[in-house]
């Protein structure tokens, strides 16, 4: 089978295209930088360098690929509402368009399940849970481009979504070490009672459900799909862990949920009036995240792709820290 991973220098894509090489998957990679890839070019896959919102470039990329698997997008908390539609809702409608006219039989989009988050605590969510207002632009324009993804089924196309919640292992850039840098700097304290239990996902576990959704066929297609290691874990044990596996200080200091999410809005509030509109050290989503309970019914998952997660958190933890002793030494 010959697929195309969109976003392949980030984290996700990149993790999942060195799977599927490794499963003997004929492996076409985008992303915007070459350094990114270099290791997936090493084991054999092809590069096409570009920017996803060139619709013609699109169309090169989804030449010949029976599958694409489409990572690539805006991530984060803080920018305007057009940042993140046109890196989330633009480039995916640009990625159906190359599906459908490149004769791509299946498209499997990664979404996220910042679609569901209100700022309120959800314990074992079901899919079909969307709220009906979004919490910021992030969760808003990833649940339209989902919408996309799911309209071009009546054209033909085989599409599958999957939402993964905090994704980790070697090569997270973005979950545990903005924790690290944090508590380094001596800003990180728990927000509320510390007991908050949360999902978390092995890398290890979404490559198997990623490539899960290449093989599925009858009812499992057309459907979102919660992803987790289904066993929700309090979130400041987890965090701990990583910093004593480093050998730096536990989080230990609390900060009243209520004064948290206050600061929080007055940083963000500020910052909507600085030259720049800087990006705030403290966001209310952030704050929320870090407070409340937060987990995934995976049961779909486990049903039509027969998911089953293999690799607990804890190793996925001790994966991370040994990647990030690497990257710094010392």
């Amino acid at each position: 089978m010959k697929i195309l991973v969109t976003g392949a220098s980030g984290f996700i894509g990149g993790r999942f295209a060195r799977f599927a090489l490794e499963q003997g998957l004929s492996v076409r990679v985008n992303g915007r930088r070459a350094e990114g890839v270099a290791h997936l070019v090493e084991r054999g896959a092809e590069f096409i360098q570009g920017d996803l919102s060139d619709p013609e470039l699109v169309q090169r990329l989804c030449q010949d690929a029976e599958a694409v698997v489409h990572c690539a997008g805006a991530v984060g908390v803080w920018g305007s509402y057009q940042h993140f539609y046109q890196a989330n809702v633009v480039v995916t409608e640009n990625v159906i368009d190359g599906c459908l006219k490149q004769r791509v039989r299946r498209l499997v989009h990664l979404s996220s399940p910042s679609i569901y988050f209100d700022g309120q605590s959800h314990v074992a969510i079901k899919e079909e849970q969307v709220p009906t207002q979004f919490f910021d632009h992030y969760g808003k324009t990833k649940y339209l481009a989902e919408q996309q993804v799911f309209g071009a089924q009546a054209f033909g196309l085989e599409v599958l979504a999957l939402r993964p919640r905090s994704v980790t292992g070697a090569g997270d850039t973005s979950l545990f070490p903005r924790l690290i840098n944090m508590q380094r700097k001596g800003r990180l304290s728990i927000i509320g009672d510390g007991l908050n239990r949360v999902d978390f996902t092995s890398m290890q576990n979404l490559n198997d459900a990623l490539f899960s959704c290449l093989l599925a066929a009858g009812p499992a297609l057309g459907k979102a799909y919660n992803i987790s290691n289904g066993a929700p874990v309090p979130l400041w044990d987890a965090v701990n862990y990583v910093l004593r596996q480093l050998e730096l200080p536990p989080v230990t200091r609390h900060l009243p949920y209520a004064l948290a999410y206050g600061a929080a809005a007055l940083n963000e509030g500020l910052c909507t009036l600085l030259p720049g509109r800087p990006e705030p050290t403290l966001f209310r989503l952030g704050v929320a995240l870090m407070a409340k309970d937060f987990s995934l019914d995976i049961s779909r998952a486990r049903e039509y792709l027969d998911y089953e997660p293999q690799v607990s958190l804890w190793t996925a933890l001790d994966e991370f820290c040994l990647w990030w002793r690497a990257q710094h030494p010392g």
